[in-house]
């Protein structure tokens, strides 16, 4: 609802800071603040019918431009691109960023002097682990499962076996020295 088409209006006890309503207004006569009022209403009523119109030229505009931009190839990702590119480049020249960069450069160089010795024994470490019988047996175990998946995977696509099957080839040919041998449900007894 706009405020042309409002029917309340500000008496003389409204009167505070924030009415908008001045102490000159009051001081008017009651025709002559009806009058006032008539006259704000109006001007209200042509300020808004000029803010539509703009919009409707606006909107009329933003798509003439876009019939344009998809006639020339420019679309919306391209436009994103540039403004971001732009927007970059602007960022990069401000005096900010170059003192920031500047400051962060020369962290780098000290914190990489400080943590190459400690980059250093940490390698020497993870050698040393890599070497260790038990990465290698981790690694040994790792290296079959992977091969078994591998084979289960590449061998789908020329089997009908299904899921539930294979599990249970896989659970048949695991050796455990306490389990008893598992019998597959959809195989006869021999």
């Amino acid at each position: 609802m706009s405020v042309a088409s409002q029917g309340d209006v500000a008496g003389a006890d409204d009167l505070s800071p924030d009415s908008g309503v001045s102490a000159e207004f009051h001081a008017l006569s009651p025709e002559e603040q009806e009058e006032q009022r008539r006259q704000w209403q109006a001007e209200l009523a042509k300020v808004e019918d000029e803010i539509a119109t703009f919009r409707h030229v606006l909107a009329s505009k933003v798509k003439h431009s876009n019939e344009l931009k998809r006639k020339l190839g420019i679309t919306v990702w391209k436009e994103l691109q540039d403004d971001m590119s732009q927007g970059l480049k602007n960022v990069k020249e401000t005096v900010v960023f170059q003192k920031t960069e500047s400051v962060v450069k020369t962290a780098a160089e000290k914190t990489t002097s400080i943590l190459g010795g400690f980059g250093v024994g940490l390698t020497s470490k993870i050698g040393a682990l890599k070497n260790s019988e038990s990465f290698r047996s981790f690694e040994e175990k790792m290296g079959s499962a992977y091969e078994n998946v591998k084979t289960r995977v590449s061998s789908r696509s020329n089997s009908v076996q299904s899921f539930d099957d294979a599990i249970r080839e896989a659970d048949s040919k695991r050796v455990t020295p306490l389990a008893s041998p598992t019998i597959p449900e959809d195989r006869p007894l021999e």
